[in-house]
């Protein structure tokens, strides 16, 4: 089974990236997964109020928030029973002055031990197992983000940031791409209201795509009626994401936060809540309550799609299905602890899985 798995996925790979130049719907999915377990167990709803070392990859706007102290954030999560390994780092780092905030950050997902049976069978038509080797296909984003804050006033605040990315991805030895794309994203805040927009993939992110191949690798690919893939490049198109979020005081000690995004895509009809062409729309829904800013239960859903109902019936209607999540989060001094519990499915398939990450706040001469 794990041979023909193996085979399988490179085989797919291949044909996926044989195409030239092109928008696909679906480019980059790895950068959809989420940063901090915060953000994910709220339902991805975040580019309103997000504001630590985690709005690089949310809303750079957030970043404005990291003043006077280096934030640091680590995150790790594993998907399908440990098959594909998700990891994100960030570190936050405030100028002097407190007027600007850099960030930097890093993930990455990846399948490895994949096996390659390319060479399985011999010419004489045995098998022998020595000629599998493992690989590993992996993709890669590094994200440098600046923000500033643009005005504030009691009754007003606003931030900006931007991000340039750099995006690699590599299947084995087989296949690698190198990608570069901008992000922009603004923070309104109004009394105890906040408002969030993020222009992703503004410059229209790409990947080019390059192959590398013996010829008795071209020569089984061949006799297998698989396609050759040449040079090409991949495009993703812009998506627009807005946000709003308000803040609730239900008492002295405990306070409500609820946020909604809504995702706008720009590509043709999707399947998501809204669909039309050539605007989709996918929204998003996000709760947290604190006690005392140390202790956070989180809930959120998103992913809104049709499918059947049920499979196994004749009538096979179709009925709305989505991703629901759940976390929780402690604050001890300059630490912060946070646990979501997500779903990579919808609210009927069991495909969840558990997501740590930490958050470091390294205290500084205030006085910089």
């Amino acid at each position: 089974m794990k041979l023909k798995i193996g085979v399988s996925f490179l085989f797919f790979t291949f044909s996926t990236f044989a195409g030239h130049s092109q928008f696909r719907k679906y480019s980059n999915e790895f950068l959809n997964i989420g940063a901090g377990a915060r953000g994910i167990s709220m339902g991805s709803a975040q580019v309103a109020s997000v504001s630590d070392g985690t709005s690089g990859y949310w809303n750079p706007a957030g970043l404005v928030a990291v003043k006077e102290t280096k934030s640091l954030n680590i995150m790790h999560a594993e998907y399908f029973a440990g098959i594909g390994k998700y990891d994100f780092a960030s570190i936050a780092l405030p100028t002097i002055n407190s007027k600007r905030t850099l960030g930097v950050t890093a993930l990455r997902f990846a399948v490895d031990d994949i096996m390659n049976t390319l060479f399985l069978v011999e010419p004489d038509g045995t098998i022998n197992y020595n000629n599998i080797q493992a690989f590993s296909s992996a993709d890669y984003a590094f994200i440098f983000s600046v923000a500033q804050q643009l005005k504030e006033t009691e009754q007003k605040n606003i931030r900006f940031g931007i991000n340039a990315k750099i995006i690699h991805r590599n299947v084995g030895k087989f296949a690698k791409a190198w990608g570069f794309g901008l992000d922009a994203g603004l923070q309104i805040f109004k009394d105890k209201w906040r408002f969030g927009i993020v222009g992703r993939d503004i410059s229209t992110t790409f990947n080019a795509w390059s192959f590398s191949f013996t010829e008795r690798e071209k020569e089984i690919l061949y006799l297998t009626n698989n396609e050759i893939p040449v040079k090409s490049t991949e495009l993703t198109a812009p998506k627009l994401i807005l946000g709003i979020a308000r803040q609730f005081a239900i008492n002295k000690k405990i306070n409500l936060l609820v946020e909604s995004n809504f995702d706008l895509s720009f590509d043709g009809k999707r399947n998501t809540l809204i669909s039309s062409n050539p605007i989709s729309v996918d929204p998003k829904l996000g709760l947290e309550c604190d006690v005392n800013n140390i202790f956070f239960i989180r809930a959120g859903i998103n992913n809104f799609q049709q499918a059947l109902a049920d499979a196994d019936t004749l009538n096979q209607k179709k009925g709305w299905i989505f991703q629901p999540s759940a976390g929780a989060g402690f604050k001890i001094s300059n630490v912060t602890i946070d646990y979501a519990f997500a779903n990579l499915a919808n609210q009927s398939s069991p495909l969840f899985t558990h997501v740590f990450s930490v958050k470091v706040d390294f205290k500084g001469d205030k006085r910089r």
